[in-house]
């Protein structure tokens, strides 16, 4: 069997018809998700491993083919971290942290995405989203709380009170489920976001871009490599990344009035490639074109339908900000909607999905909005300017921070009404409204432990010892540094929190650096907590 026949082999699934099809009125469930890519799969398991049912519908019986999404950042691995998928990810991945820029043939700068020692997690992992898709559905195998139903394709929506209904074609014929909660991570072209007339706000850029994995061996650098006017493709932009398996990504800018089907014949393609790649043997495995989009809907919570990941908002692909802010979103919504379906926080809990994480997209649509400008110059005047910016980084700092070929994503920081504000002042990495950042501790017995491990899946205090054992309400759980807890052996969980002996940190079930104080107090703390839960 060929390699790619053996792999679509392998990631292909069958229908399985459900005693749900067979009920005479729809079986309601407390969540569905519609949608089995990697933000439906990671949000739905994340939801499972809290306790939380889940169903999942997905119009396929098969994972996808192409690279498609790429590049996971060190946030969205500690994020696929919590769910169980985190190793498998990095060590199958390509990571790295360094990239060059250039212009036409001449390197412009370098960069360094993580100078500092003391991650668990690599600055950026590479790996085909078909690897990441396997690796959630085999986990799916011991969440039992969460199903996927193959071939379940919803053709309508409507909302009934207190819960959604979604009408489903299946190989035996139409069923409905009902859903107290309906998460809709069904893509850029989601089915749901047409069904209930959602319409997106923002911008269509007027360029287009081929994407190409070939295979081919070379002896290139896991690094990110930029050009601005390569010689090789004269007058536009080129990316280049490595994957594993002797893949290779490339993305050819070719410009808005390019046909995308004669773009993507092989021999055009093998044209730019050979140009390129200058006489070196390769194969090609996939291909496609897509345009850059920076739009999200105006909210992503409708009433008992949630929307996550493209579904919700779109940004261009340079700076890896699709998929790795749609496992965000999920993560984000995981805990919130446990809590609710729990009875341990009201509906109002769930506002803050909506206002966190369009604070997050807006920020991810401005970064990608700019890279775009830089990319494609609406003006002369404007490629002049870029232009000069480029041949001024040579040689000057101030310019490379002008240099825009896409920022790449860094974890999302929230201006939230769960967080409370300082009473003392705290310097270090760590920021409220920001994710704990991560560092190396060893436990009682000396083994070492990554910070971000040892945290629970439910709220968490970090003491710094002090002789004193804090009082917490039932549903937090203690992480205590120093004395017989976990130790700093390399004082970077001090140096990056600014700990002090006594000194508590509130971390949220999503990571989130929520409160902290210099010394514990139990009304601070549940005023915190309340607030931190939406009750405040």
């Amino acid at each position: 069997m060929a390699e790619g026949q053996e792999r679509k082999a392998k990631f292909s699934f069958g229908y399985h018809r459900h005693a749900d099809q067979d009920a005479a009125t729809p079986v309601r469930h407390p969540v569905v998700v519609v949608g089995a890519g990697p933000v439906g799969l990671a949000a739905a398991i994340d939801l499972g491993l809290r306790g939380i049912p889940v169903v999942i519908l997905d119009d396929a019986d098969r994972i996808g083919e192409g690279s498609r999404g790429l590049c996971y950042s060190k946030r969205c691995l500690e994020v696929l971290d919590t769910i169980g998928v985190g190793d498998p990810v990095a060590d199958k991945g390509v990571d790295w942290k360094l990239g060059k820029v250039s212009f036409h043939d001449q390197e412009v700068y370098d960069f360094d995405l993580l100078p500092e020692p003391g991650h668990k997690m690599p600055a950026f992992v590479n790996l085909q989203q078909y690897y990441l898709e396997k690796y959630l559905v085999e986990r799916l195998e011991d969440v039992d709380t969460v199903t996927v139903r193959w071939r379940n394709k919803v053709t309508g929506v409507t909302q009934d009170g207190d819960h959604a209904v979604v009408e489903i074609e299946t190989p035996d014929g139409p069923y409905k489920l009902a859903a107290d909660w309906l998460i809709a991570a069904d893509g850029a072209n989601s089915t749901l976001r047409r069904l209930m007339d959602i319409e997106f706000v923002g911008e269509t850029f007027r360029d287009q871009f081929l994407i190409a994995d070939i295979k081919m061996k070379a002896d290139f650098p896991a690094i990110r490599r930029f050009w601005f006017e390569p010689p090789f493709h004269g007058g536009q932009s080129v990316l280049l990344h490595k994957q594993p398996d002797g893949v290779w990504r490339v993305d050819f800018q070719i410009g808005w009035d390019a046909d995308p089907k004669e773009e993507t014949k092989p021999e055009n393609v093998r044209a730019r490639l050979d140009r390129m790649m200058e006489g070196r043997d390769y194969d090609l495995e996939w291909v496609s074109v897509y345009t850059f989009q920076c739009r999200r809907n105006e909210h992503f919570v409708y009433d008992n339908v949630i929307f996550i990941g493209d579904a919700a908002h779109q940004v261009s692909p340079f700076g890896a900000r699709g998929a790795n802010s749609g496992v965000e979103d999920g993560h984000n919504l995981a805990w919130k909607l446990a809590m609710i379906l729990r009875g341990e926080a009201g509906p109002s809990l769930l506002a803050t999905y909506d206002l966190e994480r369009i604070q997050a997209a807006d920020t991810n649509i401005g970064h990608s909005t700019r890279s775009t400008d830089f990319l494609v110059p609406k003006s002369p005047g404007d490629k002049h300017l870029r232009d000069a910016v480029l041949n001024l980084a040579r040689d000057f700092p101030f310019a490379r921070q002008m240099v825009n070929s896409g920022r790449l994503h860094t974890a999302a920081h929230y201006d939230s009404p769960l967080t409370t504000p300082d009473e003392e002042p705290f310097g270090g990495a760590a920021r409220l409204g920001d994710p704990a950042p991560d560092a190396p501790l060893t436990d009682a017995a000396g083994t070492p432990v990554w910070l971000l491990n040892a945290l629970s899946r439910d709220f968490t205090l970090i003491h710094v010892a002090n002789g004193e054992a804090p009082d917490v309400p039932d549903g937090v759980a203690v992480l205590t540094i120093g004395d017989g807890g976990f130790q700093d052996p390399d004082g970077l969980f001090a140096s990056r929190y600014d700990a002090t002996p006594g000194a508590c940190y509130l971390m949220r079930p999503d990571q989130y650096l929520t409160a902290r104080f210099r010394r514990f107090d139990r009304a601070r703390l549940d005023a915190a907590l309340a607030r931190a839960t939406g009750k405040a």
